[in-house]
Protein backbone atom coordinates (compact mmCIF):
# COMPACT_ATOMS: atom_id res chain seq x y z
CA UNK A 1 0.00 0.00 0.00
CA UNK A 2 1.85 3.11 -1.07
CA UNK A 3 -0.05 6.03 -0.33
CA UNK A 4 -2.86 5.70 1.50
CA UNK A 5 -5.00 8.58 -0.13
CA UNK A 6 -4.55 7.14 -3.80
CA UNK A 7 -7.45 5.94 -5.32
CA UNK A 8 -7.34 1.55 -6.23
CA UNK A 9 -8.81 0.69 -9.56
CA UNK A 10 -9.56 -2.56 -10.58
CA UNK A 11 -11.26 -2.04 -14.13
CA UNK A 12 -13.65 -4.48 -15.66
CA UNK A 13 -11.30 -7.64 -16.61
CA UNK A 14 -8.68 -6.34 -14.54
CA UNK A 15 -7.32 -8.48 -10.96
CA UNK A 16 -6.24 -11.79 -10.38
CA UNK A 17 -8.08 -14.51 -12.45
CA UNK A 18 -8.14 -17.97 -11.14
CA UNK A 19 -9.98 -21.47 -11.20
CA UNK A 20 -11.27 -22.79 -7.65
CA UNK A 21 -12.73 -25.96 -7.11
CA UNK A 22 -14.50 -25.65 -10.92
CA UNK A 23 -15.11 -21.52 -10.34
CA UNK A 24 -13.92 -18.58 -11.49
CA UNK A 25 -12.98 -16.14 -8.84
CA UNK A 26 -11.06 -12.88 -9.43
CA UNK A 27 -9.36 -10.88 -6.66
CA UNK A 28 -10.67 -7.41 -7.02
CA UNK A 29 -8.86 -6.27 -3.95
CA UNK A 30 -5.92 -7.63 -2.07
CA UNK A 31 -4.75 -7.53 1.07
CA UNK A 32 -1.34 -6.30 -0.09
CA UNK A 33 -3.54 -3.16 -1.34
CA UNK A 34 -5.38 -2.65 1.93
CA UNK A 35 -2.93 -2.64 4.16
CA UNK A 36 -4.26 -6.41 4.75
CA UNK A 37 -7.78 -4.64 6.49
CA UNK A 38 -9.84 -6.26 3.50
CA UNK A 39 -10.13 -8.16 0.70
CA UNK A 40 -12.72 -8.21 -2.22
CA UNK A 41 -13.39 -11.22 -4.57
CA UNK A 42 -16.02 -11.88 -7.21
CA UNK A 43 -16.73 -15.69 -7.51
CA UNK A 44 -18.34 -17.16 -10.51
CA UNK A 45 -20.02 -20.30 -9.52
CA UNK A 46 -21.24 -22.56 -12.40
CA UNK A 47 -24.49 -24.96 -11.07
CA UNK A 48 -23.71 -27.12 -8.72
CA UNK A 49 -20.53 -26.13 -7.52
CA UNK A 50 -19.48 -24.34 -4.20
CA UNK A 51 -16.59 -25.09 -1.45
CA UNK A 52 -16.81 -28.37 1.11
CA UNK A 53 -18.39 -26.87 4.41
CA UNK A 54 -15.49 -24.73 6.06
CA UNK A 55 -14.88 -22.57 9.17
CA UNK A 56 -12.46 -20.41 9.93
CA UNK A 57 -10.93 -17.93 12.79
CA UNK A 58 -9.36 -14.24 12.55
CA UNK A 59 -11.79 -12.87 9.60
CA UNK A 60 -15.57 -12.09 8.81
CA UNK A 61 -16.86 -12.86 5.61
CA UNK A 62 -19.89 -11.78 3.78
CA UNK A 63 -21.02 -12.69 0.47
CA UNK A 64 -23.37 -10.12 -1.89
CA UNK A 65 -25.01 -11.79 -4.54
CA UNK A 66 -25.15 -10.22 -8.03
CA UNK A 67 -26.26 -13.05 -10.11
CA UNK A 68 -28.32 -15.85 -10.12
CA UNK A 69 -28.84 -17.60 -6.35
CA UNK A 70 -26.89 -19.73 -3.91
CA UNK A 71 -27.93 -22.17 -1.06
CA UNK A 72 -25.87 -20.91 1.78
CA UNK A 73 -25.89 -23.47 4.87
CA UNK A 74 -24.88 -23.92 8.24
CA UNK A 75 -25.79 -26.24 11.12
CA UNK A 76 -28.75 -24.25 11.93
CA UNK A 77 -29.95 -22.06 8.96
CA UNK A 78 -30.26 -22.93 5.43
CA UNK A 79 -31.03 -19.52 3.11
CA UNK A 80 -31.31 -19.19 -0.60
CA UNK A 81 -29.58 -16.35 -1.36
CA UNK A 82 -30.83 -14.65 -4.36
CA UNK A 83 -29.94 -11.16 -7.01
CA UNK A 84 -29.27 -8.86 -4.16
CA UNK A 85 -29.22 -10.59 -0.90
CA UNK A 86 -25.77 -10.47 1.16
CA UNK A 87 -24.98 -13.13 4.05
CA UNK A 88 -22.56 -12.35 6.80
CA UNK A 89 -20.55 -14.62 8.62
CA UNK A 90 -19.03 -12.83 11.45
CA UNK A 91 -16.05 -13.38 12.59
CA UNK A 92 -15.06 -16.61 13.98
CA UNK A 93 -18.59 -17.46 12.89
CA UNK A 94 -19.83 -21.33 12.35
CA UNK A 95 -19.12 -24.07 10.10
CA UNK A 96 -20.44 -22.82 6.59
CA UNK A 97 -20.63 -23.64 2.88
CA UNK A 98 -22.96 -22.53 -0.06
CA UNK A 99 -23.77 -24.00 -3.82
CA UNK A 100 -25.35 -23.12 -6.85
CA UNK A 101 -28.51 -25.47 -6.93
CA UNK A 102 -29.68 -23.42 -9.87
CA UNK A 103 -29.18 -24.11 -13.18
CA UNK A 104 -26.99 -21.17 -14.06
CA UNK A 105 -24.09 -19.28 -13.50
CA UNK A 106 -24.11 -17.49 -10.35
CA UNK A 107 -21.94 -14.08 -9.30
CA UNK A 108 -20.84 -12.99 -5.77
CA UNK A 109 -18.96 -10.68 -4.59
CA UNK A 110 -17.14 -11.92 -1.52
CA UNK A 111 -16.00 -9.06 1.39
CA UNK A 112 -13.23 -10.19 3.67
CA UNK A 113 -12.00 -8.14 6.66
CA UNK A 114 -9.32 -8.43 7.36
CA UNK A 115 -7.53 -9.96 4.46
CA UNK A 116 -5.94 -13.24 4.52
CA UNK A 117 -8.79 -15.35 2.35
CA UNK A 118 -7.08 -13.93 -1.02
CA UNK A 119 -3.67 -15.31 -0.06
CA UNK A 120 -5.48 -18.76 0.39
CA UNK A 121 -6.70 -18.46 -3.35
CA UNK A 122 -3.43 -17.43 -4.10
CA UNK A 123 -1.85 -20.69 -3.09
CA UNK A 124 -4.66 -23.08 -4.46
CA UNK A 125 -5.86 -21.74 -7.60
CA UNK A 126 -5.03 -22.25 -10.90
CA UNK A 127 -4.43 -20.26 -14.00
CA UNK A 128 -8.02 -19.40 -15.33
CA UNK A 129 -8.56 -21.77 -18.73
CA UNK A 130 -7.46 -24.74 -16.66
CA UNK A 131 -9.64 -27.84 -16.84
CA UNK A 132 -10.31 -29.05 -13.55
CA UNK A 133 -9.25 -32.19 -12.66
CA UNK A 134 -10.41 -33.96 -9.16
CA UNK A 135 -7.49 -33.31 -6.56
CA UNK A 136 -5.21 -36.05 -5.56
CA UNK A 137 -4.85 -37.48 -2.12
CA UNK A 138 -1.67 -35.55 -1.78
CA UNK A 139 -3.25 -32.32 -3.10
CA UNK A 140 -6.20 -32.65 -0.48
CA UNK A 141 -3.83 -33.05 2.67
CA UNK A 142 -2.19 -29.72 1.33
CA UNK A 143 -5.22 -27.58 1.21
CA UNK A 144 -6.04 -28.63 4.44
CA UNK A 145 -2.55 -28.21 5.94
CA UNK A 146 -2.41 -24.97 4.70
CA UNK A 147 -5.77 -23.73 5.24
CA UNK A 148 -5.33 -24.81 9.19
CA UNK A 149 -2.31 -22.69 9.43
CA UNK A 150 -4.43 -20.05 8.03
CA UNK A 151 -7.19 -19.83 10.35
CA UNK A 152 -9.51 -22.24 8.69
CA UNK A 153 -11.23 -25.61 9.08
CA UNK A 154 -12.48 -27.76 5.76
CA UNK A 155 -15.13 -30.40 6.79
CA UNK A 156 -16.61 -33.48 4.65
CA UNK A 157 -19.09 -32.17 1.99
CA UNK A 158 -22.06 -34.51 3.64
CA UNK A 159 -21.12 -32.41 7.26
CA UNK A 160 -23.58 -29.74 6.92
CA UNK A 161 -26.39 -32.86 6.46
CA UNK A 162 -26.19 -34.44 9.53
Amino acid sequence: MDNPNNLIITGPEDGEHLMIAGSHYRILLSGNQTGNKSAIIEMNVPPGSGPVPHQHTGFAESFYVLEGEVEMRTIENTYLAKKGAIVTIPLDGPVHSFKNISDSMARLLCIVTPSGLDEFFREFGKPLGTIPQPMTDEEKQRIRTYAEEHGQKLFPPDYLDK
